[in-house]
C-alpha cells in the first residue's frame, strides 16, 4: 500500500487497518451522551464513553446532500458542487473532479465498501468504492455489515462507510413505536405544547431503533478482532428534523454528534470543546492513514487534537444553505460566542422541509414559521441568547463584532471562490431549460 506522511506514536508508525464511517439522517446531537437524558441510546453511549465525543462539532450545511458532500470531500458546498439535493429532479451533483473519501482511500490501497445509501450523485460508481451492497432499513442494513464482517475476519486495509437512513421521518418507518419510557426531552426552540411532546417522542423512538441497529454494527466489528486497532467515526448530516432545526443555519440546523474511536492510534477517552466542522473529517482520516491531504482541500485534521499533540483551534466555523425546497441562499460564520447569518435574498422567517410541514409541531401554527423574514443580516451572542432569538445586527454595542465577523465571513467566501459572491446561482433544473428567446424590452401591464 503506498502511503506518505505517516505519523509516529511511541516512536512506530501506527495505520488503521480498518477504517469505518457510521452516519445518521436528521440526528443532529439528540443522544444520551450529548445530554437528552430522554433518549436511549447505549450503544452510541457507550461509543462516545470509549473514544472521543465532540460537543462543538458542526455541518457545512444542515441539509442531507450538501452536508454529506463536505464530510466526504473535504470541501464545502459552494466549492464541491453539491449546493441542494442530489436525488430526483433536484440533480445537485459532485464537480467532475471532485474526489470523494472512497476514491482517495482506494487510491492507497484500501479496499472501500459502501453499505446503505448515498447522497451526494446520481452515479455512485463515480465515487471510488469497489463494492457497493445496497440499500435498505437500517436492520437491513446492519445485517449487511454482519454478514460482511462474519466473512471477513481479518480484512486487509480496508474502508467501510455505513450511511443509515433513520432517523430521518416518517418517524414510524419499518414500524418503529414512540419512545416516552424515560420522558421526552424537548429542545428549547421548540414551543411547549402536546404536538411537540407527540413528535419527540416518534423520533426518540426512531432513536432508539436506530441506535439498535448501530450497536449490532459495533459487535459485528468487534467479532472480527479489530475494534481497537479499528479507526471509527460516527457522525450526522445535521440538526434534527424539526421546525428551526433542519435547514436553518441556527445551531439547532447545523450542530451535530461526532464520535471518534481508535484505542491502537493513541485517541485517548474523552471529550473536546474546540470548534469542529464536518469539513475536518476526510483530513483527519487521510492523516491517520499516512496520505498526503490534497492541495484543495478546505477542511483541517483533528487528528493531531484526540491524540495530545501540538493542535491550533479553529476560531470559527462556516455553514451555509442555498437550495433545499427552494433558493434560499445564506451564509454563516460561527464562533466560541457569536453567530454570523447573511440572509442573501427575501423568504420565510425559516425554510420548514416538506416532511417537517407534515409534522403535528408546524401544522399547530404555520405562521409561526412561515412569516416573513426580518432582517437580512442576523447576529446572535450564543453566550447569552443560545436560542438565537436576539438579533443584534442593530444594537451599536455589538457594531465592531459585526464588522469584523462581516469581514471575516466576506474573507471566507472569497478564499473558497463562492459563486454567489458574483450573483444569484442557478439551478440544475435551470440549466436543463431549453433556451429561451428574451425579449429586449420588459412586458407591459
Amino acid at each position: 500500500m503506498t502511503q506518505s506522511n505517516p505519523w509516529l506514536w511511541d516512536s512506530e508508525v501506527i495505520l488503521p487497518r480498518l477504517i469505518v464511517t457510521i452516519s445518521c439522517h436528521d440526528l443532529g446531537r439528540h443522544l444520551g451522551c450529548y445530554g437528552a437524558g430522554s433518549v436511549n441510546s447505549p450503544n452510541l453511549d457507550a461509543l462516545a464513553h470509549d473514544g472521543v465525543r465532540f460537543d462543538r462539532a458542526f455541518c457545512a450545511a444542515p441539509q442531507c446532500s450538501p452536508s454529506r458532500a463536505a464530510l466526504a470531500t473535504g470541501r464545502y458546498p459552494h466549492s464541491n458542487g453539491v449546493m441542494g439535493l442530489a436525488h430526483g429532479n433536484f440533480g445537485w451533483d459532485l464537480h467532475p473532479e471532485e474526489r470523494h473519501v472512497a476514491s482517495l482511500l482506494a487510491a492507497h490501497g484500501y479496499r472501500t465498501n459502501l453499505f446503505g445509501l448515498q447522497h451526494v450523485t446520481s452515479d455512485p460508481a463515480r465515487l471510488g468504492f469497489d463494492v457497493i451492497h445496497g440499500t435498505g432499513s437500517g436492520t437491513e442494513v446492519s445485517e449487511a455489515v454482519a454478514r460482511w464482517c462474519s466473512s471477513n475476519r481479518t480484512p486487509g486495509s480496508t474502508y467501510l462507510e455505513i450511511n443509515l437512513f433513520e432517523p430521518h421521518r416518517p418517524y414510524d418507518y419499518g414500524g418503529v413505536l414512540p419512545d416516552d419510557s424515560r420522558g421526552v426531552n424537548i429542545p428549547g426552540y421548540l414551543p411547549e405544547i402536546d404536538e411537540s411532546r407527540a413528535e419527540m417522542a416518534a423520533l426518540q423512538g426512531a432513536i432508539k431503533s436506530t441506535d439498535r441497529n448501530i450497536g449490532r454494527i459495533l459487535n459485528a466489528l468487534d467479532a472480527t478482532g479489530m475494534m481497537d486497532e479499528a479507526l471509527i467515526l460516527f457522525t450526522a448530516d445535521h440538526g434534527i428534523a424539526m421546525p428551526r432545526a433542519k435547514c436553518t443555519l441556527y445551531d439547532p440546523g447545523i450542530e451535530i454528534a461526532l464520535i471518534v474511536r481508535w484505542p491502537d492510534g493513541g485517541v485517548r477517552p474523552g471529550t473536546r470543546s474546540e470548534l469542529i466542522g464536518n469539513v475536518d473529517a476526510l483530513p483527519t482520516l487521510l492523516e491517520s492513514a499516512g496520505i498526503s491531504a490534497p492541495h484543495n482541500l478546505q477542511g483541517r485534521s483533528f487528528l493531531p487534537l484526540v491524540q495530545g499533540r501540538s493542535y491550533r483551534p479553529r476560531e470559527a466555523v462556516y455553514a451555509e444553505k442555498t437550495f433545499h425546497s427552494y433558493y434560499d441562499p445564506m451564509r454563516a460564520m460561527r464562533t466560541e460566542r457569536y453567530k454570523l447569518i447573511w440572509n442573501f435574498e427575501s423568504a420565510f422567517a425559516v425554510e420548514v422541509p416538506g416532511d417537517v410541514q407534515r409534522g403535528a409541531v408546524f401544522r399547530s401554527s404555520p405562521t409561526r414559521y412561515s412569516r416573513d423574514r426580518a432582517h437580512a443580516v442576523e447576529l446572535y451572542d450564543l453566550e447569552e441568547d443560545p436560542l438565537e432569538r436576539d438579533n443584534l445586527m442593530d444594537d451599536s454595542r455589538y457594531a465592531e463584532q459585526l464588522e469584523q465577523m462581516g469581514a471575516h465571513l466576506h474573507r471566507w467566501m472569497s478564499e473558497t471562490r463562492d459563486p454567489l459572491l458574483t450573483g444569484p446561482i442557478p439551478s440544475p433544473h435551470y440549466r436543463r431549460l431549453p433556451s429561451i428567446p428574451m425579449s429586449r424590452t420588459p412586458p407591459s401591464g
